[in-house]
């Protein structure tokens, strides 16, 4: 079983007691992204990545000065969102990382795939940004299907606990012989099932610590998840989606 996850927008520069192990895969094809990157101005930069002039101009810097060869931070502790405040990578154990190493991996619309321990550079591009250039029309277009053919290379089971922009560059391209199981997440109410984004991926977070902790290895067994008051909901489940329900916090 492989983890699938999502980056976050915010990251560090450095950590001081965790050194990477290798280059991302798809090192060649960010490279071509990154010369693109830099030809584009402020404005461009600002409509691009939908954001204020401050973090424009911050991004701009990193595309200028970016040494995409000698990234130092392992992926998983260089994204910085509430996903990954819940995951608390910073705390995990050696078993922990070690099981992240085998198991996780982050899908990214710079880096394409990121393993746990690959060195990456802070940056802002998000898979469903609006870039284009002569060679794409957007980064769906771009990576294609070889994100997908990467992880289910390694293994014909995957966890998605991913956001749907970048889930679907995986389940787009689904052979019948590898299976997608999608992790949901709700809010029993009054009035119904309730799917919120910032629980969601608090839920995400805590399920990815906790799978790493338990050395989860097959995909049946994530039904045991119970953390943060969620429970398996069998009457909502079936063979391809995973539903952890609990009541609404008041």
């Amino acid at each position: 079983m492989l983890i699938l996850i999502s980056p976050a927008k915010r990251m560090r520069s450095h950590v001081d007691f965790l050194d990477a192990k290798g280059n991302p895969p798809f090192l060649k094809q960010s490279k071509r992204l990154l010369e693109e990157l830099k030809t584009k101005g402020l404005v461009e930069i600002q409509h691009l990545l939908h954001c204020n002039e401050g973090i424009a101009k911050e991004a701009m810097q990193q595309y200028q000065s970016m040494d995409i060869e000698y990234g130092k931070v392992p992926a998983l502790l260089a994204f910085d969102g509430i996903q990954y405040t819940y995951m608390r990578p910073d705390l995990f154990s050696d078993e922990a990382f070690c099981y992240c190493e085998q198991h996780l991996y982050i899908l990214s619309g710079f880096y394409g795939v990121l393993g746990s321990m690959d060195g990456v550079c802070p940056y802002r591009l998000e898979l469903d940004n609006p870039f284009s250039a002569s060679f794409c029309k957007n980064l769906y277009a771009y990576w294609k299907d070889d994100l997908y053919r990467y992880v289910a290379a390694k293994d014909s089971c995957l966890l998605d606990l991913t956001s749907k922009q970048y889930g679907k560059i995986i389940k787009r391209y689904q052979d019948d012989d590898v299976r997608i199981v999608t992790c949901r997440f709700y809010e029993k109410e009054p009035s119904g099932l309730k799917e919120k984004g910032v629980y969601v991926k608090m839920a995400r977070g805590e399920m990815v610590r906790w799978l790493a902790e338990s050395n989860i290895t097959k995909v049946e067994d994530v039904k045991a998840f119970s953390q943060l008051g969620y429970s398996y909901s069998e009457q909502h489940s079936h063979h391809e989606e995973f539903v952890f329900i609990r009541n609404a916090k008041s």
